[in-house]
């Protein structure tokens, strides 16, 4: 977006800054300036002059001798070879000691060209008549410049006057870079809100009158909208008995600093609306409107349109068109037909100033491979309710330039309108969450300069339609902190408890599991989220297994990609193939990741994405390293009851005799077993591995930092151990069950530490050895004590047919 001072101050009259001063400022309030070009900037002690004598040259035929008047009180003489000049004529003259911005080739020189004196063949010439290309400019923006020869001003200039000002050259041009949800802003009466707000100026924008003869325009034209999603609101004015001519020189230097060629006045004035109001318009030839009726409907795949720069663009059925009874007139939002175009014969124009759906917009012009000032300001989604005033204030100055005769009335097809909205204000919270301490008054002085007005019995801002990027209390707080300033706003370290420099309780338990498994030896792989369908048949998952319910990915880099994982072992366990085929000894490796579980299939929700921590090994160590590696994990987090496993776990890609749910409380916590050794063949795994993979969400329901600490025990502990005869289908943990059960008060520890099966054990049996401690808190334990307890404990083994072995 750019804009001159100069038409920024057509609506803050009162402003007089610095250019500098002018960015600083607009760029602290939001609107950011890139850079800035004084267009005079390389011009100096130019002024408008009259040529009162020419005389041929003596000694050169091309050249003349110019006694030019310019204010003073004597002629200056002039030495020029330009063929266009007359007595008379008023003409921009560069004194001796001043400068130019170029040749007459119309590339500019960095710094200027200095005037000197001189002599050219030998008669003194003391400066310089200008073309409009030496000042800086070319013949596209001074239509009226001639094609070669020096700038002639009409016989009002004021000789003496600055040539600089007269051609509106003393002028800042600024860039800003605007984004693209300040849709106000890509206008000229936008950024002269902002600039009269962050100056604390009076903003006054043009008074539009309303306009029109006693007609109807109804009786010239018929609108009709079929697709109300991509054109939610069409305007359409009528202006007859239409006088072709060139716009007033004040519209021309504005259009010219936003760098659009003047053409004529029909088509200058809505290029002028299109930036001051940030509307696009267009106009059509009415005569060349067939049947007197526009229809906005999509175009048919396939279908050719010759746009206004002759080109035949190939359209297709998401391309919104604006035909008439007959046929295409002009692609909506992006350029108009060549078969309606304005031409000097024209006697009646339709103007046309519409909203349609951004994104089409910028789709259809991707696809036919145009993009036009209309169609990049389209882009950023238009407010509806500016397109009548921009197409009112285009009738008026219609009838201001005695261009045309408007008709009276709109044709206005507006199917939904939009209102503004309401947002709760609080200046309360505006200072809490600034850091701030400013004044209920002040705030709202900011936003009512910014027309959000404020209703003190609801305690709303109510936002205008035009505003679309405020949506809640923050964007209100943004509002008032732009134009406090920035600079102003103290330096406050944030409350709450995000300023005690706490983990979060889960967090904590995750950095638990992530340094009980590096200090049990393993290392953390991160894997993708995202796997191949195949990985349900390389784990042996059944057909109708639920974890192959995955979540599809739309867009997916491939078909190795185009799920959400439901379990977390394929990374992993291809992590651990990896290392075995390069030859890696003894590796242990650790993950945190998510899984994606599906509500439903297909998916109307977001998934429930569970954390897991999984753990793969191979080499030095086996089942029980594994299961310990687990337990420790427990112990960090305060889970002290006793950790159950169930060995019915059923998993398809453990080894069947190999396996275990990890139980807590009766409740599942994971699983942990061998590699299946087809799975750790499918994955390229030479030797037994292993797995554990505990549910994160699970285990945050019973861990606990909180710890209770005991004395030193005062009085001795009575050990028994004691060697049993037990059938193979008993478990350990059983039997653990029974000493735990039966131990009473005194119980203090158990301990396997022998497991044997042999010739001197019957088949069937094993051989299982305990060591169990008993102590009192408060004495000593005698005999009795002690015995009683074991012959409970003895009595529960005989029940489940064990012995004690002799």
């Amino acid at each position: 977006m750019n804009t001159s001072l100069s038409w920024i101050k057509a609506y803050v009259p009162d402003l007089n800054v610095t250019a500098q001063e002018y960015t600083d400022a607009l760029t602290m309030s939001g609107s950011k300036i890139e850079k800035y070009e004084k267009l005079d900037a390389d011009l100096e002690n130019i002024l408008i002059g009259q040529i009162k004598k020419i005389d041929s040259h003596p000694d050169a035929d091309k050249l003349i001798i110019c006694q030019v008047d310019v204010g003073k009180e004597e002629l200056i003489q002039i030495v020029t070879g330009a063929p266009n000049v007359k007595e008379g004529d008023k003409v921009p003259v560069v004194l001796a000691g001043g400068r130019v911005a170029g040749g007459h080739d119309g590339k500019k020189t960095p710094g200027g060209v200095k005037i000197k004196k001189g002599k050219l063949r030998g008669i003194e010439s003391n400066g310089m008549l200008c073309s409009i290309e030496e000042l800086g400019s070319t013949r596209e923006f001074y239509p009226e410049a001639p094609e070669y020869g020096i700038y002639i001003f009409e016989k009002d200039a004021v000789v003496g006057q600055s040539a600089i000002e007269a051609l509106g050259l003393d002028d800042i041009l600024f860039e800003y870079e605007i984004t693209s949800n300040r849709v106000d802003c890509f206008s000229i009466l936008g950024i002269a809100r902002e600039v009269a707000v962050t100056f604390h100026k009076e903003f006054k924008p043009p008074f539009v009158e309303e306009t029109g003869n006693n007609e109807d325009v109804n009786n010239y034209i018929k609108v009709t909208v079929e697709n109300e999603d991509l054109c939610p609101r069409y305007c359409a004015r009528v202006v007859k008995n239409i006088k072709i001519a060139p716009s007033p020189i004040w519209m021309q230097r504005r259009l010219a600093s936003q760098g659009i060629r003047p053409i004529n006045n029909i088509v200058d004035i809505t290029n002028y609306v299109m930036e001051e109001y940030g509307q696009p318009m267009h106009a059509f030839d009415l005569e060349k409107i067939a049947e007197k009726e526009i229809i906005v409907k999509c175009a048919n795949n396939g279908d050719k349109f010759t746009t206004l720069d002759g080109q035949e663009r190939i359209l297709d059925d998401s391309v919104l068109m604006i035909c008439d009874g007959e046929k295409p007139v002009g692609i909506a939002g992006i350029m108009g037909g060549e078969n309606s175009m304005i031409t000097d014969s024209v006697q009646t124009i339709l103007f046309e100033a519409a909203c349609f759906n951004g994104t089409n917009i910028r789709l259809s012009s991707k696809k036919i491979g145009l993009r036009t000032d209309a169609s990049g300001k389209f882009e950023k989604g238009l407010d509806p309710n500016n397109a009548e005033a921009a197409i009112n204030r285009a009738c008026q100055l219609i009838e201001e330039l005695g261009a045309g005769e408007v008709v009276g009335g709109m044709v206005d097809c507006y199917s939904k309108k939009m209102e503004g909205r309401k947002i709760p204000f609080s200046w309360e919270k505006v200072n809490q969450l600034l850091g701030t301490n400013i004044a209920k008054e002040t705030m709202l002085e900011y936003l009512e300069s910014l027309e959000l007005s404020y209703d003190e019995n609801t305690k709303e801002i109510y936002v205008p339609s035009w505003r679309q990027d405020l949506e809640n209390s923050a964007d209100l707080a943004e509002e008032v902190a732009r134009f406090y300033g920035y600079d102003n706003i103290p330096t406050t370290l944030p409350t709450g408890e995000s300023t005690t420099g706490k983990l979060s309780f889960k967090l904590r338990v995750e950095e638990v599991a992530r340094n009980t498994a590096e200090f049990c030896g393993f290392s953390q792989s991160m894997n993708y989220s995202f796997e191949s369908p195949n990985v349900f048949d390389k784990l042996l998952f059944s057909k109708d297994a639920k974890e192959r319910e995955a979540l599809v990915i739309s867009n997916p880099l491939g078909e190795d990609y185009s799920i959400m994982r439901t379990v977390p072992l394929n990374g992993m366990l291809t992590s651990l193939g990896t290392n075995y085929n390069r030859r890696n000894k003894d590796v242990r490796l650790y993950e945190l990741g998510n899984i994606y579980l599906p509500k439903q299939i297909p998916a109307t929700e977001l998934p429930e994405e569970r954390m897991q921590l999984t753990l793969g090994m191979y080499g030095e160590g086996d089942f029980f390293t594994m299961k310990g590696v687990v337990e420790e994990f427990f112990e960090k987090i305060g889970l002290n009851k006793k950790i159950n496993y169930n060995p019915n776990a059923g998993k398809t890609f453990l080894h069947p005799g190999r396996q275990a749910f990890i139980c807590y409380e009766n409740n599942v916590m994971g699983y942990l077993g061998e590699i299946h050794p087809q799975v750790a063949e499918n994955y390229e795994i030479g030797e037994r591995a292993y797995i554990a993979v505990i549910d994160m969400p699970e285990i945050l329901n019973y861990a606990t930092f909180d710890r209770k600490y005991v004395g030193i025990a005062k009085y001795p502990a009575v050990t028994r151990d004691i060697s049993m005869v037990v059938p193979k289908g008993i478990l350990v943990g059983q039997i653990e069950e029974m000493i735990e059960s039966k131990g009473g008060q005194y119980l203090e520890s158990y301990h396997l530490f022998d497991i044997y099966e042999g010739e001197q054990i019957k088949q069937g049996f094993k051989s299982v050895a305990y060591s169990i401690v008993f102590r009192a808190k408060d004495r000593t334990l005698e005999e009795n004590d002690v015995t009683s307890v074991m012959n409970k404990i003895l009595r529960s083994f005989e029940e489940l047919g064990i012995e004690l072995r002799k």
